[in-house]
């Protein structure tokens, strides 16, 4: 029969009813564990419903879309309750979100026919499948009916968040770290302290909470260990002792971890996290994770490797304010290299495959056929990290990111522009290396320094195609200050500081290199809501509101920007930023419309520079900025790389 759908459409009212992030992480570690740890679903549901989770059915390094419009979707629910179109609309911006009408129409026609039938995980998300491939003429009639079917058979719970996925905004508030949490929470023992086990339903509730999340009973009744007869209670001292316990097969889920002090049992459960995180970081897929996890325990996701062809997130940079705080963060000596104003460029070569990705892990191999030629030839396989920058073919002198950035986009006429636009690939790092020797591939758990080391052996560095970005390796302060001014001279952003000893970590900002850059910090902000116009601008979006990301992964608001803005891209410079252009990004990404007002999906992300950051009750973040403006859209960033409240309150603290 498989998983039902309903049991997913539980979860998530459970999770839009809440906005704690322990508590959404409790209700996904608890479905878990209930539709899957006890055997009920096999691997694929498994994959699946971690997708579905996220309101996704593809991982984000994948670049398919389900791609389906809202007009489409209000088709689709006319067709599935014969109410008119013009009337889905006319509710559609009464309700602002077409999930909820779907709910309320499909709800009157149950009503009247008293009809439903049970959809399955599976059915949902092989039809979703199914409009994300449907191409070509009758398309879109095909479209209608696979959607139409879903909710024809939906109770009006599953029609409103069938509707919602399929338009790509689940809008239920999980980020990556929920996501996480909850698999460690699920299929790991409980760790003493950070976590309690329900004596009567087994849920794993986090401490602070006095009865159990799941059922409700009193946690000084509960039984630590749970009732199983598997359960333990088990003394670990440290992460090797949690190790050891794992590799003699004598360590079980339902166990309960108990250390001496609550530094080593929050060591335990951080280890634990990590290695999910590591896992995710290197997968880029919560659903293959949630699989390794349940298999083959910590051992399986300590063990996964990276393979060239898949990207992986790239290592990202903490800021300082100076020399002298760069070296504390990441010891002495270092390597300062030169911060360039490009994008970052990740290149993968299995055999004769070359591909290339960018951070957000779109890949752009097509756009860069220089790239790939220059690697044609070697004979190892590889990941490679750098910095793509461009370059005035008449000068030899570096432009600005604003100024290339249009060939990550291009689709057509790419070799006419790789010559008007031509790029140098400056590249810092290696995550991966196979010369046939059968000796592992991996770089990722290797020093900075030999992965340099390895870097220079590899590379036959061409003057304006592939450099090694240009490197000083020191302990001295005035060495390290005049290398920086030398960067900035070239027109460089600024400095890297890199640790000799310490790994690559993906997608973190452990402080293993950090970046150091002459002016105030500019934001990453998500554009999460706008105005239409008035007047001459009625037609453009105008007022953009900013947000950032708070500690659960959820956008907050920061202020609104309407200056750094041109009107019409005909009347900008290269680079500039116009109303126009920012219209045409965000009008496929309107979710609800009151009004001028409309809420946007967070997919936009633009640079903002600012004056200052004020205290400000007016926006949840509890900050504003005082004169924002739009220095240039952030093509290279995924929504999730938005700046942190964490940044925004550190900027604060150093003005």
């Amino acid at each position: 029969m498989g998983v039902a759908y309903s049991e997913l459409v539980g979860l998530y009212q459970r999770l839009e009813g809440t906005s704690k992030r322990l508590e959404k992480t409790f209700y996904i570690a608890d479905f878990l564990r209930k539709a899957v740890a006890e055997g009920n679903a096999s691997d694929r549901e498994l994959s699946r419903m971690l997708l579905l989770i996220q309101g996704r059915i593809f991982p984000p390094w994948d670049e398919r879309k389900i791609g389906v419009a809202a007009k489409l979707v209000i088709k689709s629910i006319a067709h599935s309750t014969g109410i008119s179109e013009s009337r889905i609309e006319d509710l559609w911006r009464e309700k602002g979100d077409l999930g909820t009408v779907a709910s309320e129409l499909v709800k009157k026609k149950v009503q009247a026919t008293l009809l439903t039938l049970n959809l399955t995980l599976d059915k949902v998300f092989d039809n979703l499948l199914k409009l994300a491939a449907l191409t070509g003429q009758g398309a879109v009639s095909r479209k209608v009916q696979m959607i139409s079917e879903l909710l024809t058979s939906a109770s009006p719970g599953e029609a409103k968040y069938i509707v919602r996925t399929v338009l790509e905004e689940l809008r239920v508030g999980v980020g990556e770290g929920s996501v996480r949490d909850a698999l460690a929470w699920a299929f790991f023992p409980a760790v003493e302290g950070i976590l309690w086990i329900c004596g009567d339903c087994k849920a794993r509730n986090p401490e602070g909470y006095d009865s159990c999340l799941s059922c409700s009973a009193p946690k000084e009744e509960s039984a630590p260990a749970g009732r199983e007869s598997s359960a333990r209670i088990l003394e670990v001292n440290s992460t090797d002792e949690l190790l050891e316990l794992e590799r003699k097969r004598s360590l079980n889920k339902y166990d309960l971890l108990r250390s001496p002090s609550q530094e080593s049992a929050r060591a335990v459960y951080n280890f634990i996290i990590d290695a999910v995180q590591t896992a995710y970081d290197i997968k880029n897929d919560f659903g293959e994770v949630a699989v390794i996890a349940r298999e083959k325990g910590l051992a399986g996701l300590r063990g996964v490797e990276l393979v060239p062809g898949k990207p992986i997130k790239v290592m990202l940079a903490q800021k300082v304010s100076n020399v002298k705080e760069a070296f504390e963060r990441v010891g002495r000596p270092a390597a300062v290299e030169y911060k360039y104003d490009g994008f970052r460029m990740q290149v993968h070569k299995k055999g004769q495959n070359i591909r290339i990705f960018t951070r957000r892990m779109e890949e752009v191999t097509e756009q860069f056929p220089e790239v790939v030629e220059f690697f044609r030839d070697y004979k190892d396989d590889f990941v490679l990290d750098g910095e793509a920058v461009g370059y005035d073919p008449k000068t030899g002198r570096f432009m600005p990111f604003q100024h290339i950035s249009q060939r990550i986009k291009r689709k057509y006429k790419i070799e006419e522009l790789s010559r008007e636009l031509p790029v140098e690939l400056n590249l810092f790092d290696i995550m991966f290396l196979d010369s046939g020797d059968g000796a592992p591939g991996s770089m990722l758990n290797r020093a900075f320094r030999e992965r340099r080391k390895a870097l220079e052996k590899l590379i036959r560095e061409k003057k304006g195609s592939v450099v090694l970005a240009k490197q000083l390796v020191t302990d001295r302060d005035d060495e390290a200050e005049a290398f920086y001014k030398e960067s900035l001279e070239k027109g460089n952003e600024g400095v890297m500081f890199k640790g000799l000893e310490n790994p690559y970590k993906p997608g973190s900002r452990v402080g293993f290199m950090v970046k150091l850059k002459p002016t105030m910090e500019s934001l990453d902000l998500v554009i999460t809501a706008a105005e239409w116009g008035e007047g001459k601008r009625a037609n453009w979006l105008t007022s953009f509101t900013l947000s950032c990301i708070d500690e659960n992964g959820e956008y907050i608001e920061i202020g609104k920007v309407g200056t750094g803005i041109k009107e019409l891209e005909s009347q900008a410079e290269e680079g500039e930023v116009t109303f126009e252009q920012l219209t045409r990004l965000l009008k496929p990404l309107i979710i609800e419309q009151k009004g001028r007002k409309v809420t946007l999906k967070p997919e936009v992300i633009v640079e903002v520079k600012y004056e200052e950051i004020q205290r400000s009750p007016t926006y949840s973040s509890g900050f504003a900025l005082r004169f924002p403006r739009v220095v240039r859209i952030r093509d290279d960033l995924n929504p999730e790389e938005a700046s942190s409240i964490t940044l925004v309150e550190e900027l604060y603290r150093s003005q």
